[in-house]
């Protein structure tokens, strides 16, 4: 067996996981968790990327010996360095406000049509491209030398060597998922210089070896290789899918839920564009198409302000409420930003004109319910737009753990949920790398490994879906 370690770091915390894999075994073990407490400066809202990156340098302390050391992270927001090589500031978090109103000014020189046709990404505020618009005028941007999306900063830091991994870059709003290569024209049209980015790095390409004093640091011994891995956490955990053939849909949930199905090409029409689908490159050239969903979010910053109560019991109560008593539309803007969320569900709630959730179990059933019901209706419109029927769910990230979503999807979608793995991204992480080291062969060996080694949890659908079809017309006010 070869150990591989998995730096996989979310929105609100960091891990280092060590990854085992033999012939016909895979191991995961967590080294190292710490949390990620973005801080607001007078600026606005950054990513503490130097606690990061300590982080990241006591995991590999407490992984112990690895043969390869791979990054993944959430996507879009980057860093940027001088000519020196030193980073210019913390890099700004994506739900910082600094991009408000900064889509408009994009689309009066690219269409919004032209635009999805040329780079196959859904609208949110928060892409790389509108940061970098929003940007143009500072003092960083103009002192910039280099740009690196945050996985590809850190692995600069650990070896010194500078890339840009595809299925990250392929987040920022500047890449052609036809060709796998940058949209000049629509980087030419915003004034966007692309030779701020590193060259680009597929999942599996070798990324350096440790630096000298990140071995002193760590107490590794060299050489000790790093492998571009999906660097985009989402694209790690659709490649850590364990599906046993291509009708199927995935949700990747955690602080979002990302559903969607795994494709051979990119859906760029019209339509598809109208109903904010992605189309994210994934491993060995398949397209991530799907949608963002603002996911556990919503709960999680509920559990944050009730001061963290025991989520067993909440979620326990939960299953008890009537359900789809009320819904909100779960892909709603108006939920991005941080703080007061219970009272901004109610709010919605009440001017909907439905039932407003008022104990805490209530709110927590209405959130569920609310993102079950934004998972069938992502996984219905993509089967029609890309012609690509399904025959099963599978919900792997930290929703697996959540049996309740789990089994309202079920229902919801009328498709039998697989929940599992919780770790996908990292066990993605660690296949990736014990592919390129020559451990494992295609995506469908890797699944197969992952099928037979790995908790499964399988939710049948239980009644109809009419009253699904109902809050789903009630929620669009039909």
């Amino acid at each position: 067996m070869k150990s591989y370690a998995a730096v996989d770091l979310g929105a609100s915390s960091g891990r280092v996981m060590v990854g085992r894999v033999g012939p016909d075994s895979l191991e995961l073990t967590e080294a190292h968790r710490f949390p990620n407490r973005p801080v607001r400066t007078p600026e606005g809202l950054r990513w503490d990327i130097l606690s990061l990156y300590a982080g990241v340098l006591d995991g590999l302390r407490a992984a112990g010996p690895v043969d390869s050391v791979g990054i993944d992270s959430w996507a879009v927001d980057y860093g940027l360095l001088d000519a020196d090589g030193a980073l210019l500031g913390n890099p700004v978090h994506y739900r910082d406000a600094r991009t408000q109103g900064v889509a408009e000014k994009v689309w009066a020189t690219v269409p919004a049509p032209e635009l999805y046709a040329a780079t196959g990404l859904q609208y949110a505020p928060f892409n790389t491209l509108y940061q970098l618009v929003a940007a143009g005028s500072s003092a960083q941007l103009a002192h910039a030398k280099r740009l690196l999306l945050i996985p590809d900063l850190l692995t600069y830091w650990l070896t010194g060597e500078a890339g840009t991994e595809l299925t990250n870059a392929s987040t920022t709003q500047l890449i052609d998922p036809r060709t796998g290569d940058w949209s000049y024209d629509v980087a030419a049209r915003l004034g966007i210089d692309l030779e701020l980015f590193a060259p680009l790095r597929r999942p599996g390409d070798p990324a350096g070896f440790l630096r000298p004093g990140v071995l002193e640091e760590t107490g590794l011994t060299g050489p000790v290789p790093v492998t571009t891995v999906g660097s985009h956490d989402t694209a790690s955990a659709v490649a850590a899918v364990p599906a046993v053939n291509e009708r199927f849909a995935y949700i990747c949930t955690g602080t979002w839920s990302l559903a969607g199905l795994e494709l051979a090409a990119p859906v760029l029409t019209e339509a598809s564009r109208a109903a904010n689908f992605t189309n994210e490159l994934g491993l060995d050239g398949t397209v991530r198409y799907l949608r963002n969903i603002m996911g556990l979010w919503l709960l999680q910053e509920c559990l944050r302000e009730w001061g963290n109560p025991d989520l067993g019991e909440l979620l326990s109560a939960a299953a008890e409420v009537t359900p789809l008593r009320s819904v909100v539309d779960a892909g709603d803007a108006a939920f991005l930003a941080p703080g007061r969320m219970p009272a901004r569900i109610a709010d919605a709630c009440r001017e909907s004109g439905q039932a407003v959730p008022g104990s805490r179990a209530e709110i927590t059933r209405c959130i569920l319910d609310s993102l079950a019901l934004a998972h069938r209706r992502a996984i219905f419109r993509a089967q029609e737009l890309a012609d690509h029927p399904v025959d099963v769910v599978h919900i792997v990230g930290g929703g697996a753990r959540n049996a309740l979503l789990c089994r309202l999807t079920a229902d919801a979608c009328g498709l039998p949920v697989v929940a599992g793995p919780a770790e996908a991204a990292a066990l993605g992480n660690v296949l990736v790398q014990a592919r390129a080291h020559g451990q494992t062969g295609d995506r469908t060996e890797m699944r197969r490994l992952l099928a037979r080694t790995q908790q499964l949890t399988r939710y049948e659908p239980q009644g109809t879906t009419a009253a699904w079809q109902s809050a789903e017309a009630r929620l669009s006010g039909r």
